[in-house]
């Protein structure tokens, strides 16, 4: 029996250093008086500080290796500059092919995305710009015509034509997109990850199974399923947190994704207040419908996760799921009315919240709602309340790097000056390493082998280094899936 021993590993919070032996994937014990396994490999970690492995809990992995390899609209500051970077990026196009941009923000735009002002940037070559928040899509006619979908003087699909349309745009022949996958699965392993759940709009289990099956091995994977597959997941016999046959001990089956309002972003999150130009946003699935997906979601083994951004969405979905009888996940739970924050504990609803996007909605928020953003990504207020927290990016929303997420939820502010953002809504930093973990605050013996060593102990680094922690190896089930040099 082969083995691993990392030596001289400091564990935050105590002086002491230790040794940990690693044998069949899992933690087998700490220390000399660990029985090492026959021709352990031992290696000396220099002091380094020893984690569970983080984990994204919202991802779309496609979309994010896609993101990489698209135009950047996320500095244009209007609808005319954001058209000058698409103009930009025309010489040497194929109209044979579509050009995709992505991440522009046009809810504080000063002027409107049009149809008019695409075509004239981009002319007869097929054009998409998706928005920041994947909520919103902006077409010239040529790829209007193209994709045989209607849009108005905006050039702008929203919601579910959109998600249509951005799905369609990512049938890139597999090869190509497993191999931007596999690349955006490294450089998450690189800042410590080992596991990420994947809420990808399409049938997942498939696509992950054919990545595994040709090398994949960079992650595990929690792989959602949406309701129009819920009857095909359940008649296979799926069920969330099963193990999937073929997966390598990667791949899991994840939670029941539903989405029940828009973004805001978008100006289709559904909110107890008006928006500035009328309107409360889109409650897109009605409550005893939800009420009904939450029922068989119970009776075929699925945990219920339910996207609610606006805090009437996310009253919505409690009531849903007090009416249900049954636990589960709210994802972003970006404002959440102060009578519903106890709820969330009461329920066992996980509030699976992304900090990141507290700083990318800063402007929008306070421009919607001026005075009234106590109730925006009210983190504190959750655990205060009873609630546990997950930590996630939702990429290509936000960048996949758990770092950036536990920094923005325990400094609510970037360095631009403004101070943090309601900074009572700040967390520590264990607690958001433990809503990063799986509640996991400390290596254990029999835990699986799920590690990330660092070069700073994330308890006491300054604020500028803990958010850009450097990593020094990340392993998953005691295989290295990122090595900095240490072995």
């Amino acid at each position: 029996m082969t083995g691993l021993v990392l030596a001289n590993v400091r564990i935050p919070g105590y002086a002491a250093l230790y040794s940990v032996h690693i044998s069949d994937g899992r933690v087998a014990g700490f220390g000399a008086d660990a029985e090492s396994p026959v021709a352990a490999r031992v290696i000396d970690a220099g002091g380094r500080c020893l984690l569970p492995g983080l984990w994204d809990e919202h991802v779309h992995m496609t979309q994010w290796a896609l993101h990489a390899n698209r135009m950047d609209l996320s500095g244009a500051v209007n609808a005319q500059d954001a058209a000058a970077v698409v103009r930009s990026s025309m010489p040497g196009a194929d109209p044979a092919v579509t050009a995709v941009g992505v991440g522009f923000r046009d809810a504080l735009w000063p002027d409107t995305p049009s149809l008019a002002l695409l075509d004239e940037a981009t002319g007869s070559q097929p054009t998409a710009l998706v928005s920041h928040d994947l909520h919103s899509v902006w077409l010239n006619t040529a790829a209007a015509r193209r994709y045989a979908v209607h849009v108005d003087a905006s050039g702008l699909l929203r919601e579910d034509p959109a998600f249509a349309l951005t799905r369609e745009m990512g049938r890139l022949p597999d090869a190509v997109v497993d191999a931007w996958v596999a690349g955006a699965a490294r450089a998450a392993a690189a800042r410590g990850v080992v596991g990420v759940v994947d809420f990808e709009m399409t049938w997942n289990r498939d696509p992950w199974l054919r990545r595994i099956a040709g090398g994949f091995d960079a992650l595990r994977v929690d792989a959602g399923v949406y309701p129009a597959d819920l009857e095909r997941a359940a008649a296979e016999g799926m069920r969330t947190g099963q193990e999937v046959d073929g997966g390598k001990g990667l791949l899991r089956v994840g939670p029941l994704k539903v989405l029940i309002d828009g973004a805001l972003n978008t100006r289709t999150a559904y909110c107890v207040d008006p928006y500035p130009f009328g309107g409360h946003g889109l409650l897109t699935v009605e409550p005893e419908e939800l009420l009904a997906l939450l029922e068989r979601a119970r009776a075929t083994g699925f945990l219920p996760a339910v996207h609610a951004i606006g805090d009437a969405a996310n009253q919505v979905a409690l009531d849903a799921f007090e009416r249900a009888g049954i636990g589960g996940r709210i994802e972003h739970a970006q404002f959440v009315r102060r009578e519903d924050l106890a709820r969330f504990g009461s329920l066992g609803v996980l509030a699976s919240v992304q900090p990141v996007h507290a700083l990318d909605d800063r402007d929008a928020a306070e421009t919607n709602w001026p005075g009234r953003t106590d109730r925006a990504f009210p983190l504190r207020s959750l655990l205060d309340a009873g609630a546990s927290l997950l930590l996630g990016s939702d990429a290509p929303v936000a960048p996949l790097d758990p770092w950036a997420a536990m920094a923005a939820a325990t400094a609510r502010a970037r360095d631009d000056g403004r101070g943090p953002w309601h900074p009572q809504e700040a967390i520590t930093r264990g607690q958001a390493l433990l809503a990063s973990s799986r509640g996991r605050s400390q290596v254990r013996v029999g835990d699986p082998a799920d590690l990330v060593l660092l070069d700073a102990d994330p308890l006491a680094a300054p604020d500028a280094v803990f958010a850009a922690m450097p990593v020094a190896a990340t392993l998953v089930a005691g295989r290295f899936t990122y090595d900095g040099g240490l072995a």
